[in-house]
Order: C-alpha cells, then structure tokens, then sequence
C-alpha cells in the first residue's frame, strides 16, 4: 500500500502532527512552541513549520503573540461553552437523519462501536475517550451528509480537549453508567428509524455528558478566588 503521506506537503504534515499534539494534550494549553525545535523534529526546515502554525492559528488552537513566540491556546469555560451549545444543535440532527438514511452497513458498524464502550471516567481514561469518539463519529457518519459530518468531526475534534480535562476535575470520578447506557438504546432508536425520538434521545444524552458537567467544574475553578 501507497505512504499517504507522500501525498502531502510538509507544511500538511506539520500541520497534522501538531494539531494531533494539541488535541491529545502533548502539548498542553498555554505551552510555548519551539519552533526551530519543532521543525528540527519533524525534519523540516521553519518555512512549512509556520504555514501549519498559521493554519492553527485560524482555528484557534494556537495563538501567534509575536514572530517568535507561539503558544498553544489556552481552555475555558467560555469556549467549552460554545462548543458544547452547537453539539446541542448538531448532533441531534444528525441522529435523526441517520435514523432516516442508515444501511445496514451503518448499523452493523455503530452496534460494533458501541460495543467497545467503556464509561469515560478517570478510571479508564483515552481508552474509553477514543471508544467514544469512535462511537459518536459512527452514528454522525451515518446521517451521510458531508457538510454535518465535516462539522461534527471538526467540533468534536475541539470538543476533546475538554473532555480530557474533564477527566481531571471532579466529574471525571462518576460512574457514567447512563451514559453508557443510552449509546445502545441510540443504536436501536436509529436502526427502528425513530428519528424524532433519536434526536430527542441524543439531545438528552448530550445534556447529561461529562463535557457538560465539567464545564460547570472548570467555571467554579475559573470563578475560585486565588490564595
């Protein structure tokens, strides 16, 4: 099988590996990127290195405060917030419209997903992260529409740095067991083509998710006094 990476630029593949970084908290919010450092790593020279960063940039996930000094961006409630609040309008929709255009092919695939499940608590940490995300990105992907999908894939991209940090806080100790639970009644909603009952389902689920509850931790550390 063809490298897929010998399909893309070294400002791409720069790009991609420092995105991931970010996502999966190698590195951390508000940590300062050593550029010549980086590009030394990657084995490139600065000039692809920047074009990712400014790439990046325009997503938010790196902030540029001068030529030299890039840090990755820091998390808040408040951006916590409004990502969460378009899951709110998005995902549902997406589960009524894969109750409407499934395969089987797609049931068969999001039954094997939520299958792997674990709750996403502390105790099982990425593993159960990745699960989820795998879980999540089969039913969307199922409501075969490109525009949603390209939107939801980049939210949810975003929406896991909070809920790694949501690991963290004190709702990362709860059992979860709703949760996990309601993974496979959406399976079953969507295969029955209940469509409006999936979209309500889902908008419950998201309502009640860690990402929600760890928002309402990270504003009462934000709100805290300092010592």
């Amino acid at each position: 099988m063809a490298d897929t990476n010998l399909f893309l630029s070294k400002s791409d593949l720069a790009y991609a590996e420092l995105r991931g970084q970010i996502l999966f908290g190698t590195l951390p919010a508000g940590s300062r990127l050593a550029q010549y450092d980086l590009a030394e790593s990657l084995g490139m020279s600065i000039t692809p290195l920047r074009e990712a960063i400014r790439r990046l940039s325009s997503e938010g996930l790196v902030t540029v405060e001068t030529h030299r000094d890039v840090r990755v961006s820091t998390m808040n409630s408040d951006e916590a917030r409004q990502l969460f609040e378009v899951r709110l309008s998005l995902d549902p929709t997406a589960a009524e419209l894969a109750a409407q255009r499934r395969t089987e092919d797609d049931i068969a695939t999001m039954r094997s997903a939520a299958d792997k499940l674990l709750p996403v608590t502390r105790q099982w940490g990425e593993e159960a992260l990745t699960a989820h995300r795998a879980f999540h990105q089969a039913l969307y992907r199922s409501s075969h529409n490109d525009v949603l999908i390209r939107l939801l894939d980049d939210l949810w991209d975003k929406s896991d740095r909070y809920r790694r940090l949501g690991l963290e806080l004190p709702p990362g100790d709860e059992p979860r067991t709703r949760d996990l639970q309601e993974h496979h009644q959406l399976v079953d909603l969507i295969a029955d083509e209940r469509a409006a009952e999936a979209g309500q389902l889902m908008r419950d689920h998201i309502t009640h998710s860690l990402t929600a509850t760890a928002i309402s931790a990270l504003e009462d550390r934000e709100g805290a006094p300092t010592a």
